[in-house]
């Protein structure tokens, strides 16, 4: 069981990234999927999370209205469209899954998920 985020770079403040989570050993359509970020010296923290229908999406204060969630069960893939990225929202992204919908009210607590992926890197300069 392996997940793998990519799609990570670096862009403006402003610029915009589409971060991608796929996953190879299991069907990712059974599970609810959450992304994290990690800047230096911080804690890692949720930024949005997707449960596996698709119907619930949770979202920081800090990226609503910025970032959308995705996913797409056919192909077995979520994304994270991060538009207008400030300097702040540098960071390591990680996705992370757990097995069908958890206590949603947990989305943001990593405790939460059973699978981690290695972190994309997301750098915007001001």
């Amino acid at each position: 069981v392996q997940l793998q985020a990519s799609g990570g770079g670096s862009v403006q403040a402003g610029g915009s990234l589409r971060l991608s989570c796929a996953a190879s050993g299991f069907n990712l359509d059974y599970y609810t999927i959450g992304w994290f970020r990690q800047a230096p010296g911080k804690e890692r923290e949720g930024v949005s999370c997707i449960n596996n229908s698709g119907f619930r999406k949770f979202y920081a204060n800090s990226v609503k209205g910025r970032f959308t969630i995705s996913r797409d069960n056919a192909k077995g893939t979520v994304s994270l469209q991060m538009n207008s990225l400030k300097p702040e929202d540098t960071a390591v992204y990680f996705c992370a899954a757990v097995g069908g919908t958890p206590i949603l009210s947990s989305w943001s607590l990593h405790r939460t998920y059973d699978y981690w992926g290695q972190g994309t890197q997301v750098t915007v300069s001001s």
